[in-house]
């Protein structure tokens, strides 16, 4: 196949899927990562792409945001991972936020059927887990319900987070960097995040690497809002080192 066509065909596949990544590319055109990756800078020089951490996704697709049951089977055992890594962040008495997202659904899986936290949610896959924990005082926060992240946002949910003060909020998101920060496609969603970040004592980010580097169109935070990042191994040692540089700690797993 010669490259005009594989990049033809590198476009489709991006478009139909909302985004590309150059291993998962190399192995089924049979070509070098490098190749991919000569691929995918031509394609967006034309524009046709942008390129993100590890892959791209199609121009003008910032708001792509893929549905509950897509994002629970992607990097399923990273975010796995990740979720027993935090439960060594959970305070041993006290009040958590658990925002919305795949890898904070894992964490409220984890959870020890006996803990005794206070737990705040307005994710209503993180409240079914947890609603059936006698031990957690279990608060579920209203508004409009969105279909693709079964997320409560709006006035209902920023009100609700206005009125409290958490001692750990633990926060997903759909894209991070040090030059964009905090990024997810939906600005209702940003600001329920937003208001997490505001109603908490100390913020735990959970995001699995391949995140990283990916922008979308609504901006919710600074990384120095987060004051640890809890990823796979997958973030390279020199992302690692620039994201410590500017204040948060971060433990890969």
């Amino acid at each position: 196949m010669y490259a005009p066509e594989r990049q033809q065909e590198i476009l489709r596949i991006a478009r139909e899927s909302g985004r590309v990544d150059v291993l998962s590319l190399a192995e089924a055109f049979q070509v070098t990562a490098e190749t991919v990756r000569r691929d995918l800078k031509a394609l967006d020089r034309a524009g046709l792409v942008r390129r993100v951490h590890g892959g791209a996704i199609p121009a003008g697709r910032l708001d792509f945001e893929p549905d509950l049951a897509e994002r629970e089977s992607t990097a399923a055992d990273q975010k796995d991972r990740i979720a027993r890594a935090a439960l060594a962040e959970l305070p041993a008495e006290g009040s958590v936020i658990l925002d919305a997202g795949s890898t904070i659904a894992r964490l409220a899986a984890q959870l020890p059927l006996d803990s005794g936290l206070t737990l705040v949610t307005h994710a209503l896959p993180v409240a079914a887990r947890l609603a059936d924990h006698p031990d957690i005082d279990l608060h579920l926060v209203g508004g409009r319900v969105r279909h693709r992240t079964r997320a409560a946002v709006d006035a209902w949910a920023l009100r609700a987070y206005g009125e409290i003060r958490a001692d750990v909020a633990f926060l997903g998101t759909n894209g991070f960097c040090a030059e964009h920060g905090l990024t997810t496609p939906d600005l209702a969603e940003a600001a329920v995040k937003r208001a997490v970040i505001g109603a908490a004592r100390r913020v735990v980010l959970l995001a699995d690497s391949a995140k990283h580097g990916q922008e979308h169109f609504a901006r919710f935070g600074d990384l120095a809002d987060i004051d640890l990042l809890i990823t796979d191994s997958g973030l390279a040692p020199d992302d690692v080192a620039a994201i410590e540089a500017a204040g948060t700690d971060v433990i890969t797993v």
